[in-house]
């Protein structure tokens, strides 16, 4: 699976950890619906944490679309949550 970091780039991300990845992301996504700052930056670098640990940078060539994308490391909620409106329009 390929996983973008915005503003970093895209990463094989193996599927044996999907559960863990997708776990985090729920967490990222509860702290967004709840305007949660302090558990958004949380989630936000545990999931950066989980790409960058178990994800192996792509080939740079690698044209194959993301399946996740995440924000960019020092995201804020608001910037997130504007791109996620940008994104429903």
């Amino acid at each position: 699976m390929i996983v973008r970091i915005l503003g970093e780039g895209k990463f094989e991300f193996p599927e044996s950890e999907l559960a863990k990845l997708e776990a985090l992301d729920d967490m990222m996504v509860k702290a967004i619906e709840s305007s949660d700052e302090e558990a958004f930056q949380n989630a936000l670098e545990a999931l950066i944490e989980k790409v960058r640990q178990d994800g192996k940078p792509a080939d740079i060539e690698n044209l194959d679309p993301s399946d996740l994308a995440i924000p960019h490391e020092g995201s804020t909620l608001s910037e997130v949550k504007a791109l996620l409106e940008e994104g429903s329009n």
